[in-house]
C-alpha cells in the first residue's frame, strides 16, 4: 500500500468535494450568467461557494475573486498591484524565499523598471518585521511575503508586517501568498492585515485548477482578464463552476476540521522528527513552524537517491517545491545552509488524512535507505 507524503505539492480531492464537482458537471451545469432557471441555479451554486470561501478567509463575499490557481493569484496581485501603484513609486519589497510564482513576477517588475529589495531570511527560514522596517522607503508601493514557506514550513508573521506598514504610514499594498498556510494555520483576512491574499484549492483537498485572490474592499488594482462581467468585471470568462463549487465544499470542511487536523499533523511532525533524529543522529531538521511540513536532510546522501529508494517502497515525498525541477533550492541557499545539507534535503508533508502508520512506514523506509545506500 502506498504512502503519500507530498501534500505540500498537492492533496487528494476529498470525497465530498469530488461529489460536489460531479453534481455540478452532470446536473447543475448551467452558465451562471444565463437568466433562465438553469442559469439561476448555477448562479446560486456560485454564490454559495463564494460565501464558503469568504467564510474560510474571514472576509466579505465581495472581496473574493476566483482564479485558476495560486500562481495566477500571485501574478494578479503582484504585477497588477505594482502597475496600479506605479504613479506613487516603483519600489517593491519581497524576500529571497518566495515561490517562483512570486519571484518571476518580481523579475518581470524589474524588467519594467521597478526596483525590488529582497529581504534575507532569519536562521529558521522566516522573515523578520525588523528587516521590512529597515527596507521600507517613501516610494515603496508593494510588499509581497509568503505566510508559510512551501519548502521548509517556516512561518512569517504577516500581521507584524502589516503593523510595520501602518506605523510608518506607508502607502504600500501588502500581498501575502498564503497558499501553504490556508486552512493549516488559524488566520483571517483581518488578522493578517494584508490587502491581497492568495489561496489555492488543491492544497486543501479541492481539485486542481481553482484558487482565489482576496482583495480588500477599497483596494484598487487592475482587472486580470477583461471581457465579460464575471468576478465583478475583474476576471472575465465563464466561471469554472465545478471546481469553484468543490473548492467551496473543501473550504467548509477544512474550516471545521482545522483545529483538530492541525494539532494532529503537528503531533505527527514532532513524532516523526524525534524518531528520525533518534535512529539517524546526523539528521538535520530545517526550518519549521507550520504543522504539515517537515523539511529534513541527511548530509552526505543525495536527496534524489533517497527519493528514488523511497519511491521503490511506494513512499512518496519531494525534494523541494514541486514547481521547481533541477538545481539547488534557492530557499535553502538563501538560508545559508551548507551544500551537503541542501543536497541531502527532502520535504515530507502531511494532510488531515495522514496516519501514524504512514509516518512509521516512511521512517522505516528512510532508515533502510540510510543503511543500504552508499554514503557520498
Amino acid at each position: 500500500m502506498s504512502v503519500y507524503l507530498d501534500n505540500a505539492a498537492t492533496t487528494a480531492v476529498c470525497t465530498e468535494a469530488a461529489e460536489t464537482a460531479l453534481r455540478i458537471m452532470t446536473e447543475n451545469y448551467g452558465n451562471p450568467s444565463s437568466t433562465h432557471t438553469m442559469g439561476r441555479n448555477a448562479r446560486a451554486a456560485l454564490d454559495k461557494a463564494r460565501k464558503q470561501v469568504a467564510s474560510a478567509l474571514g472576509c466579505g463575499t465581495d472581496e473574493v475573486f476566483f482564479t485558476s490557481c495560486g500562481s495566477e493569484g500571485d501574478n494578479w496581485a503582484i504585477l497588477n498591484g505594482a502597475e496600479s501603484m506605479k504613479h506613487r513609486g516603483r519600489h517593491v519589497i519581497s524576500s529571497q524565499l518566495e515561490h517562483d510564482a512570486v519571484r518571476k513576477c518580481l523579475y518581470e517588475l524589474e524588467r519594467r523598471g521597478f526596483e525590488v529589495t529582497y529581504l534575507q531570511p532569519e536562521a529558521d527560514g522566516s522573515v523578520s518585521a525588523e528587516s521590512l522596517k529597515d527596507a521600507l522607503r517613501p516610494d515603496t508601493v508593494l510588499v509581497s511575503l509568503m505566510l508559510v514557506n512551501n519548502e521548509t514550513g517556516a512561518v512569517t508573521d504577516i500581521a507584524a508586517m502589516s503593523r510595520v506598514l501602518k506605523a510608518a504610514k506607508s502607502q504600500a499594498l501588502l500581498h501575502c501568498d498564503a497558499v501553504q498556510g490556508f486552512m493549516k494555520l488559524p488566520f483571517t483576512a483581518k488578522s493578517l492585515g494584508a490587502d491581497m491574499i492568495t489561496v489555492s484549492g488543491h492544497k486543501i483537498h479541492a481539485p486542481k485548477g481553482i484558487g482565489a485572490l482576496y482583495i480588500k474592499s477599497g483596494v484598487k488594482i487592475k482587472p486580470y482578464i477583461i471581457g465579460g462581467a464575471q468576478e465583478g468585471k475583474m476576471r472575465a470568462g465563464t466561471e469554472a463552476l465545478p471546481q469553484i463549487a468543490a473548492f467551496g465544499t473543501a473550504c467548509e470542511l477544512a474550516k471545521k476540521a482545522m483545529p483538530e487536523a492541525s494539532a494532529r499533523m503537528a503531533e505527527l511532525r514532532s513524532r516523526t522528527t524525534e524518531r528520525l533524529c533518534s535512529e539517524m543522529p546526523e539528521t538535520v531538521i530545517i526550518g519549521g513552524g507550520a504543522p504539515h511540513i517537515l523539511s529534513l536532510s541527511l548530509p552526505g546522501w543525495r536527496s534524489e537517491v533517497l527519493m528514488n529508494y523511497l519511491e521503490s517502497k511506494e513512499v512518496y515525498v519531494s525534494r523541494s517545491s514541486a514547481c521547481k525541477k533541477g538545481g539547488r533550492s534557492h530557499v535553502l541557499e538563501a538560508m545559508g545552509l551548507a551544500p551537503e545539507v541542501i543536497d541531502g534535503a527532502i520535504r515530507v508533508s502531511f494532510s488531515r488524512y495522514t496516519t501514524a502508520e504512514d509516518t512509521d512506514t516512511f521512517c522505516r523506509a528512510l532508515k533502510e535507505a540510510h543503511d543500504s545506500l552508499s554514503h557520498r
